[in-house]
């Protein structure tokens, strides 16, 4: 059966500071399939889980050297096909909720102009039927009274409402595959939960593909299927999210050491010790 997502030996650069020059690479050789299904991708802060999501979708920063053996989606390989076509599958098959809202929106725009323009940029919809999705996909993020908040501008909601906006607008297309870039970083427990509750559906009633970043290990072993965890811009440990306690990694065992024990506490808490081989 053909992966919904095939990614192989995938690699972004930058061009390195200084007089010396060459390339600084930030991904380095990830591979990996992906069905209908949720994959988590975990690991600290720079370890490269952004920069691969937004080099499946096209959006490395001016400059970037984004090359890959393959990187193919539904069997369309992103990287030879024409601008156009690419362009064409980003918001309408392919989506990704970025992780700030107070950047990602637009400031002087509506949330609900935004939102439809989502829909609007791939579907004709009378204006009428526009607004209804709009107000439909904000219910589903768990926005009361989604009229009035469709008329707001971004600097007069809350964090976490904005990040619920943004995915209700990645979400209105229906596409077959979302990147979910720490989406729920700035929810509280309960709209955390009812977010989830979104994209489980989703995947399970619609077949929709899911990458889910973060660096909560708890919340990506209890919500995902699979689970890649990055190191220095590379793959260091794929496991089922059922395995993950039992990950063999000094790297993966170090991040889950230094998760919080409720009924164990420990003086002083464990810092993870990293090693120059893991970045090899």
């Amino acid at each position: 059966m053909t992966p919904l997502l095939a990614v192989e030996d995938l690699r972004v650069a930058y061009p390195a500071r200084g007089a010396a020059g060459g390339w600084t690479e930030v991904v380095r050789g990830v591979s990996f399939t992906l069905g209908r299904e949720r994959l988590g991708i975990v690991g600290e802060s720079g370890s490269g889980k952004s920069q691969t999501g937004r080099a499946i979708l096209g959006l490395s920063a001016p400059g970037a050297r984004v090359t890959a053996q393959r990187l193919a989606f539904d069997g369309i390989e992103l990287l030879s096909c024409p601008p156009r076509q690419r362009r064409a599958l980003r918001g309408s098959r392919i989506a990704m909720v970025l992780q700030d809202p107070k950047f990602a929106l637009d400031p002087v725009m509506t949330l609900g102009a935004q939102i439809g323009e989502t829909l609007r940029s791939h579907r004709r919809l009378p204006a009428a039927a526009l607004r209804q999705r709009v107000h439909e996909a904000l219910a589903a993020v768990g926005i009361d009274d989604p009229e009035r908040v469709a008329r707001l501008y971004p600097h007069e909601v809350s964090g976490g409402m904005g990040q619920r906006a943004m995915i209700a607008m990645m979400l209105i297309a229906e596409p077959e595959l979302l990147i979910a870039d720490e989406p729920t970083s700035a929810l509280d427990v309960t709209v955390q939960l009812q977010v989830l509750g979104v994209l489980d559906r989703l995947v399970a009633d619609r077949g929709m593909g899911l990458i889910f970043v973060s660096h909560d290990l708890r919340l990506v072993s209890s919500f995902c299927d699979r689970v890649l965890v990055m190191y220095a811009g590379r793959v260091v440990e794929a496991l089922a999210s059922a395995d993950l306690a039992q990950a063999r990694h000094p790297y993966t065992r170090g991040l889950l050491n230094c998760l919080p024990q409720p009924l164990a506490p420990r003086h002083p808490l464990p810092t993870l010790q990293r090693e120059a081989e893991w970045a090899k």
